[in-house]
């Protein structure tokens, strides 16, 4: 078993480009109940994984789409990020970098697990960003998130999807 595997980095169970997005419910920063379904017919989602609330890298990216989020909004797409933090922690992150979008907690990993970006030894959210459109189908999967320009990244992916 080559050391990538035994690390957890790869999985059996990823999403591609062109599947049905999985269905998923979890709370955000606010106590408010949050699905996938919410959004059907009504806006494409930004779903973004993380690893850890207020580390570096994971700062640059929820800024970077804080930085951008009425761009994309425009664009007709949500945010929603979601890490394996609780709510507490995705409360403080977010009024600590006034961030306008959801954090999603997932303690348990589900939804980290159904969309395959589980490091399952370190037990945190690989970064990847899923494109969902308004029909639940997953248009682009970004792998090669760059952190400090996130919005940019994503902001061309959605106008080139509509």
């Amino acid at each position: 078993m080559g050391i990538i595997a035994m690390l957890g980095w790869a999985s059996a169970a990823e999403i591609t480009e062109g599947s049905k997005a999985p269905a998923f419910e979890a709370v955000d920063q606010h106590g408010a109940q949050v699905r996938l379904s919410d959004f059907q017919g009504k806006a494409a989602v930004v779903l973004y994984f993380y690893p850890k609330d207020d580390t570096p890298g994971c700062t640059a990216q929820a800024c970077s789409l804080r930085d951008g989020f009425a761009a994309i909004q425009a664009a007709g797409a949500v945010i929603l990020g979601v890490s394996a933090d609780t709510g507490a922690s995705h409360r403080a992150f977010a009024e600590k970098f006034k961030l306008p979008f959801s954090l999603l907690a997932d303690p348990e990993k589900r939804i980290i697990a159904a969309y395959g970006v589980k490091m399952p030894l370190l037990g945190f959210a690989k970064r990847v960003t899923f494109l969902i459109d308004r029909q639940g189908v997953v248009r682009k999967v970004i792998r090669d998130t760059r952190t400090q320009d996130h919005d940019r990244q994503v902001l061309a992916l959605l106008k080139g999807m509509s």
